[in-house]
């Protein structure tokens, strides 16, 4: 399993969403990879948890060694194999949770976008929280580690990945859904933030990555 001949095919929708952070780590690793667009609801039992993303890894033959289909494993599994993550639980849980409060955001977003009518005011109430809380908690995060852009060390980290790839759901994929979202989580960016997401942006095993896809740069700064 895992080795230097294996390849990589990412299940997702066309479109910037949930897949976005595997994404990101993908690229910052210098993995190529296959986006795969299954046909949905059809594909939708072929899938591990009946769900996307999935990402498949396959040996030289290409038949498949390993099939993951949660999106925080895919992350962590692919963070851990490229060196994204410390080796140090401790400091790795750190960082691991950044991502799951931030997920837990996204997912307050989608709940009161598509909610009825009748809780829409209260559940927006909570993701709006949500969202004042991980903001504040991470620019003191990136204040403590000296404004340098990243979240950790003076590196791109597993947490700087999957900052830019949510934060790039919020303002740019989300907008498919409810079209002032960006326009109001850009009001809450922090200048730390900013910083942080352009660095990341600007990293340069990401560079074909950005190339292809939207930039979260011309959204913030513009």
């Amino acid at each position: 399993m895992s080795s230097a001949t294996s390849s990589y095919t990412l299940r997702y929708f066309d479109l910037i969403g949930r897949g976005e952070p595997t994404k990101v780590l993908l690229a910052a690793a210098n993995i190529e990879w296959t986006d795969e667009h299954p046909d949905w609801p059809a594909a939708k039992d072929e899938q591990p948890f009946g769900t996307l993303p999935v990402l498949v890894e396959k040996r030289s033959d290409g038949e498949p060694d390993l099939v993951l289909g949660e999106s925080a494993t895919i992350e962590r599994y692919l963070a851990r194999k490229s060196g994204l993550l410390p080796a140090d639980p401790a400091a790795a849980a750190v960082q691991e949770q950044l991502r799951d409060h931030f997920w837990d955001v996204l997912a307050a977003f989608f709940v009161q976008a598509f909610c009825p009518e009748s809780v829409k005011a209260d559940r927006k109430a909570v993701f709006e929280a949500l969202l004042d809380r991980h903001i504040k908690y991470q620019t003191e995060l990136l204040q403590k580690n000296g404004n340098n852009g990243h979240l950790f060390g003076d590196s791109f980290s597993y947490a700087d990945a999957v900052s830019y790839g949510i934060f790039k759901i919020l303002l740019i994929g989300a907008v498919k859904f409810q079209a002032d979202i960006s326009d109001y989580v850009k009001s809450k960016l922090t200048p730390e933030i900013v910083k942080n997401l352009t660095t990341s942006e600007a990293h340069p095993p990401l560079a074909g990555y950005v190339a292809k896809s939207a930039t979260v740069a011309a959204v913030v700064q513009a």
